[in-house]
């Protein structure tokens, strides 16, 4: 798929779809909404984006998506979460619903809604891993952080000791907010709101490589 136009998903039952949606096709993409079991075999890589994680994985399995989902991020299809879409690929998640249902391909321990319970949003700017040009604006809202991860996991990027408005971000510091396990991707926040397309850029080009 190298050097190919990649059709990207994304996960059209809750969130910020529409956003996007346009961020990947600003990168040459072709972004299409993901509904149906048979609209998930056309694609070559999906975003899930954030909304309401338990809500969203009740969805997944009235449309008929959990199983089909699972078996394609399992068999290597490239995949990327965004807040509760981080909480859904997660191996393991605190304080989640006990019948929440998870798709894996992130060997991590995910803490939901870590930022909400202390403030409604959160912003800063973020060295990451992987994209050129400077920090990242990140912009959090009842988003998760990750607790743990596994060997195979890469930090791309984790919250600063201090924030770039120059605030303590008390017990969230040194969290890590993205990560990555081969062509599996996530992030606490939501970089389809600020413009900046450069981890949607990263994605495409995980996916032009798969």
């Amino acid at each position: 798929m190298t050097g190919a136009v990649p059709t990207i998903g994304v996960l059209a039952l809750q969130g910020d779809v529409r956003e996007h949606a346009a961020a990947l096709e600003a990168t040459g993409a072709k972004a299409v909404p993901v509904r149906r079991p048979a609209e998930l075999t056309a694609v070559d890589g999906l975003v899930i984006p954030g909304g309401e994680s338990t809500t969203m994985s009740r969805l997944l399995e009235v449309f008929e998506l959990l199983d089909p989902l699972r078996d394609r991020i399992a068999d290597g299809m490239p995949a990327y979460g965004s807040c509760a879409g981080m909480i859904l690929l997660a191996g393991e998640v605190l304080d989640g619903r006990p019948d929440q249902k998870q798709l894996g391909g992130l060997d991590v321990v995910v803490r939901r809604n870590a930022f909400g319970r202390q403030v409604d949003s959160f912003e800063t700017d973020l060295a990451f891993t992987g994209v050129e040009g400077g920090p990242v604006r990140a912009v959090f809202i009842r988003a998760p952080w990750v607790e743990k991860t596994g060997d195979d996991v890469e930090v791309l990027a984790a919250v600063p000791p201090v924030t770039s408005t120059g605030e303590d971000p008390g017990a969230a510091a040194g969290r890590p907010v993205a990560v990555r396990q081969g062509a599996v991707i996530a992030t606490a926040f939501h970089p389809e709101l600020t413009g900046d397309g450069r981890v949607h850029a990263l994605f495409a080009d995980i996916v032009r490589q798969s």
